[in-house]
C-alpha cells in the first residue's frame, strides 16, 4: 500500500529552501493573526534564543499537500508561514547591505537563466492577498514604503499584514546588529516545525485540526470552507471561492461565523446538536451542492443577515420604523432573534408593510423573553417553534401562534416592569430605558453616544443631612423607590459619585443639564420638575409602565384598550 502521509521535523533553515513552493489554497481562510499571536511568537523566539541559542526549538506544525516537485498546497499552518515570511522580510529590511542578500534567499527562490527558471516567491497567498503580499512585503524595498505611507482602504487581512509587519519592525529595530544577527541565526538554525505532507486532501484534513497548537484556533466555517469549496468543480473553485473571500470579508470573521450558526438554526430549529460543523454537514449540506448552497442559500442570507444585524433594511416606505425596531434589537444581550428575522425578510422581501408588522412583533416578543429573563431553552424553542410556522407558511399572526405574548406573559412583563428593576449586574436594565426612552421621544433617536450611564435621581445612599432623607423621611419609603423605573434616568457621561448625592435642585442644574439640555426624553422630563417626591414618583411610575402598555400592547385597561399591533 502506497504511503500517503509523511512527517519530519525540519528547521526554518531546509523549510524556507527550493525544497518547497507553498501556496494557500483557495478554499483557505484569509490571513487572521493578531499583534497578540504576533507579540507571543516573538517574545518566545527572543526568550529562547537568549536562554540557549544552541538548544532546538519547536514552533508547531504544518500540514501540506505535494503537488508535483516542491510545490505544495498548505492545508494548515498558513498563519505561521505568513507571519514568518514577514518578519524574514523585516529582517531584510533592517539588515546591512551584505545580508540583505542571505536573508532575501528565504523569501524568494533564485531563478536561473540556464534552467530558464525565474525568480519566485516561496509562499503564495490566496488570491485576494496574493499581488498585495508580493508587492508590498515580499518585494525588496517595498516594506518600509508600505509601513510609511497612508496605504489606501485595506482588506482586515491586508491591514493585520501590514500592522504586524510593523510591529515586527518596531521591535526589532531596537535590537543592535549583532543582537539581531545573533536572532537571525538561532531562527533560522534552531528553529523547527513538523512538516506533514500527504499526497491526497482526505488525508491532510484527517489531521489539521489537530495540528494547530500554536495557530488561531480554525473557526468552523475555515473547515467548512474546506469542504464546500473542495466539493465544487476544480474548474470553478477560483470562482467560489472569491464569493466565499467577499461575503466573508463584507461581513467580517465573527459576523460570518455567526452566519454560519444562524442558517442552521434556521434549518433545524433546535439548539445545536453536535458542533456547528457536523450539524451543518449533516442537515443543510445534505439538501444542495456545494454551488448551490453558495448561490441559493449563503450569498442572499449572508445580504439579509446584513440588513436585520445592522440595521439597513431600505424600501420606498417605512424602512426607518424597520430599522428602528432592528435598532431596538439589537441592543439585547443575544441575538436568538436573528434566525426568524433573516427567515421573514428573505421570504416577504417585497412586502414592505409585513417585514414592518414583523419587525414590531418581533421586538415585541424579543424584549417580552428579555424582561422576564427566559432562559436560552426558552427562547430557543420559541424562535425554533416560530421559524417552523414560518417555514411552513401558517399564519404567523394568528393570536395563540409563537410570535403572540400570551396573557400570562404580559402580566408577567408587567411585573417586572413594576418591580424594582435596578441592579449594577443588570444586563436588562439599560436596553430597556433606551427603549422606553425612544417611545418618549417618538423621533426614532439612534443614542449614537459614546457613553451611555444610568442614574438614579433619588440617590442610592444620601447623606444623614441630605435633602433626601427629610423628604423621603421614611427609609422604608425610600428603599420602595430608589431602584423602580420611574427613579432611573440616561446619562450621555459617566456617573460621578461625588454629584450623584447632590440634592436634587443642585443635580438638576450642575448634573442633569450638564452642556446644555439632555440628549433624553426620560432625563428631560426629570429637569422639568419642581422637587422630586414619593407623590412624583407613584405618577411618573404609572405614566412610564402604561408607556410600555401601549407600545407593546401588554394588556387591556381603562385608558389603555387593547389593540392589534399595525
Amino acid at each position: 500500500m502506497p504511503e500517503i502521509l509523511k512527517a519530519s521535523e525540519q528547521n526554518l533553515n531546509a523549510i524556507f529552501s527550493d525544497d518547497y513552493l507553498f501556496t494557500i489554497p483557495v478554499y483557505q481562510r484569509p490571513y487572521a493573526w493578531t499583534s497578540e499571536q504576533v507579540d507571543e511568537l516573538l517574545d518566545d523566539l527572543r526568550t529562547a534564543a537568549s536562554r540557549d541559542p544552541n538548544s532546538p526549538y519547536f514552533l508547531g506544525s504544518i500540514v501540506l499537500i505535494k503537488t508535483e516537485g516542491s510545490e505544495s498546497d498548505v492545508v494548515d499552518g498558513q498563519q505561521r508561514l505568513t507571519t514568518l515570511t514577514i518578519l524574514f522580510c523585516v529582517l531584510r529590511e533592517l539588515a546591512l547591505d551584505d545580508a540583505r542578500e542571505e536573508l532575501d534567499d528565504f523569501i524568494q527562490e533564485k531563478g536561473n537563466r540556464r534552467r530558464g527558471t525565474q525568480d519566485r516567491f516561496r509562499l503564495s497567498l490566496g488570491k485576494r492577498d496574493r499581488a498585495f503580499f508580493r508587492d508590498n512585503v515580499q518585494t525588496r524595498g517595498a516594506l518600509n514604503r508600505l509601513l510609511e505611507t497612508d496605504a489606501p482602504r485595506l482588506s482586515d487581512s491586508q491591514d493585520l499584514i501590514r500592522q504586524n509587519a510593523r510591529r515586527l519592525r518596531d521591535e526589532l529595530a531596537k535590537l543592535s546588529h549583532t543582537d539581531r544577527e545573533q536572532l537571525e541565526t538561532f531562527i533560522i538554525e534552531q528553529c523547527y516545525l513538523v512538516v506533514v505532507t500527504a499526497t491526497d486532501r482526505d488525508s491532510a484534513y484527517r489531521i489539521f485540526a489537530v495540528m494547530n497548537d500554536r495557530g488561531l484556533d480554525l473557526s468552523p466555517t475555515d473547515i467548512l470552507k474546506a469542504d464546500i469549496i473542495g466539493a465544487v468543480a476544480r474548474a470553478d473553485q477560483d470562482e467560489y471561492g472569491e464569493k466565499w473571500e467577499d461575503l466573508e470579508d463584507g461581513l467580517g470573521r465573527e459576523d460570518f461565523r455567526d452566519l454560519f450558526a444562524h442558517i442552521r438554526m434556521i434549518e433545524l430549529k433546535t439548539k445545536l446538536r453536535s458542533t456547528l460543523q457536523a450539524d451543518f454537514k449533516e442537515h443543510v449540506l445534505e439538501k444542495k451542492d456545494a454551488n448551490l448552497f453558495i448561490d441559493e442559500v449563503l450569498e442572499p442570507l449572508a445580504e439579509v443577515y446584513e440588513v436585520v444585524t445592522r440595521a439597513s433594511f431600505e424600501s420606498h416606505q417605512d424602512a426607518e420604523r424597520v430599522n428602528l425596531y432592528l435598532r431596538h434589537l439589537g441592543r439585547l444581550d443575544n441575538f436568538d432573534w436573528v434566525p426568524p428575522a433573516m427567515s421573514f425578510f428573505h421570504k416577504n422581501e417585497d412586502d414592505y408593510e409585513s417585514i414592518l408588522r414583523f419587525s414590531r412583533h418581533l421586538e415585541r416578543l424579543a424584549y417580552g423573553l428579555f424582561i422576564r429573563r427566559a432562559n436560552i431553552n426558552e427562547r430557543i424553542n420559541r424562535y425554533g417553534d416560530l421559524l417552523k410556522v414560518l417555514e411552513v407558511g401558517d399564519d404567523v399572526w394568528k393570536a395563540d401562534g409563537p410570535l403572540q405574548l400570551a396573557p400570562g406573559e404580559k402580566a408577567s412583563i408587567l411585573a417586572e416592569l413594576g418591580a424594582p428593576i435596578y441592579s449594577p449586574y443588570s444586563r436588562v436594565m439599560k436596553p430597556l430605558l433606551l427603549r422606553l426612552d425612544s417611545a418618549l421621544a417618538d423621533s426614532g433617536a439612534k443614542y449614537d453616544y459614546t457613553t451611555i450611564s444610568i442614574e438614579h435621581v433619588l440617590p442610592q445612599n444620601p447623606a444623614d443631612d441630605s435633602e433626601w432623607r427629610r423628604i423621603f423621611h421614611d427609609d422604608e419609603e425610600r428603599e420602595y423607590w430608589t431602584h423602580r423605573l420611574a427613579n432611573l434616568v440616561l446619562l450621555s457621561f459617566r456617573k460621578n459619585a461625588r454629584a450623584s448625592n447632590f440634592d436634587f435642585a443642585r443635580k438638576k442644574d450642575e448634573y442633569f443639564q450638564r452642556g446644555g439640555v439632555p440628549p433624553f426624553a426620560l432625563t428631560t422630563q426629570v429637569v422639568a420638575k419642581e422637587a422630586w417626591t414619593p407623590s412624583v414618583l407613584e405618577d411618573r411610575q404609572r405614566i412610564l409602565i402604561d408607556v410600555l402598555r401601549e407600545e407593546w400592547q401588554l394588556g387591556c385597561g381603562s385608558q389603555n384598550p387593547e389593540k392589534e399591533p399595525l
